[in-house]
């Protein structure tokens, strides 16, 4: 999950689709700590798909 300001470089470059697999609980800037993309307050919209091989991400992560 990206963090707030790589969400922040994701809607400035105007990407389309996010596919993400594991969470964020720190600093999660598409859902887990704070959703950027469903704030309302971004001049364009993401598709978030999140949680996509989450078990496999996440232990690869820790």
């Amino acid at each position: 999950e990206p963090c707030i300001m790589c969400a922040g470089a994701i809607v400035h470059a105007r990407v389309r689709r996010l596919v993400f697999g594991a969470p964020d609980p720190k600093t999660g800037a598409a859902g887990s700590v704070f959703d950027i993309f469903a704030s309302g307050k971004v001049n364009h919209i993401v598709d978030v798909r999140g949680g996509v091989m989450a078990g496999e991400c996440g232990a690869v992560l820790s």
